[in-house]
């Protein structure tokens, strides 16, 4: 069941794994200023799956940048797990996307001349954690995302969707409390997509994380907990 953001305080704010407060950003100046957001509030609850959606050059890409720490704001705040993510240095920012958030892009990203298990062991190598733990946790997130047979096969061996579930699996690799998702279905057929989709709910359930998933895809709204919608750049209350 679905339900439109109508107040920033539809979740807990004292308890908030996600709060976004009078977020504003601008690219460009003068005549040619592009206000990407403009005046964004809401709050997403520790283990809740909540869609963003709106049309293209809603601002959907630029929130979830800043959420993530990838974009910084020019008005307003962002705090994740009690960090506020729009005040963080570089190191800060380092330290906030190897411990806390991990994302799910459109494009996979997976490094081609690496096996599938190969792409999902990159955070765990990052973190210096010992072969014998991190064999074991890729093993665990293959066989989760359904592609425990295809741990030795390289991205260009494998369908779109398996390269996404590959890409799913690295991003839960490092045990994120919070998963950014944009557009992770936007390059894959509609079966394809759904299965991915399904997946998606399936594992925050699993692994007991919060996520937020930009779609455009109503079966994606269907599986969330909330839906937050765009226009313009802003939350719209309905």
């Amino acid at each position: 069941m679905t339900t439109t953001v109508t107040s920033p305080a539809s979740a807990a704010t004292t308890d908030a794994m996600v709060r976004v407060e009078s977020l504003a950003r601008t690219y460009g100046t003068g005549d040619t200023a592009v206000h990407a957001l403009r005046d964004v509030s809401f709050t997403i609850a520790p283990g809740e799956l909540v869609a963003l959606v709106g049309r293209s050059g809603s601002g959907k890409t630029t929130l979830l940048n800043c959420v993530g720490g990838l974009d910084r704001p020019d008005g307003g705040r962002v705090v994740v797990a009690g960090r506020e993510v729009s005040s963080l240095d570089e190191d800060g920012l380092v330290d906030l996307r190897r411990d806390v958030v991990s994302y799910v892009f459109q494009t996979f990203g997976l490094v081609p001349v690496l096996s599938a298990a190969e792409n999902v062991g990159v955070p765990l190598r990052l973190r210096k954690l010992p072969a014998s733990v991190r064999e074991e946790r890729v093993a665990l997130l293959l066989d989760l995302v359904g592609l425990g047979d295809h741990a030795e096969q390289r991205p260009g061996e494998m369908s779109g969707g398996q390269q996404q579930r590959v890409a799913i699996a690295r991003a839960l690799a490092s045990s994120p409390r919070l998963l950014i998702a944009d557009e992770p279905t936007g390059q894959l057929d509609t079966a394809t997509g759904q299965a991915v989709m399904a997946l998606l709910r399936a594992v925050v359930e699993a692994e007991g994380m919060t996520a937020i998933v930009s779609t455009h895809d109503p079966l994606m709204m269907s599986l969330s907990d909330r839906v937050i919608r765009l226009a313009d750049g802003r939350v719209l209350a309905e």
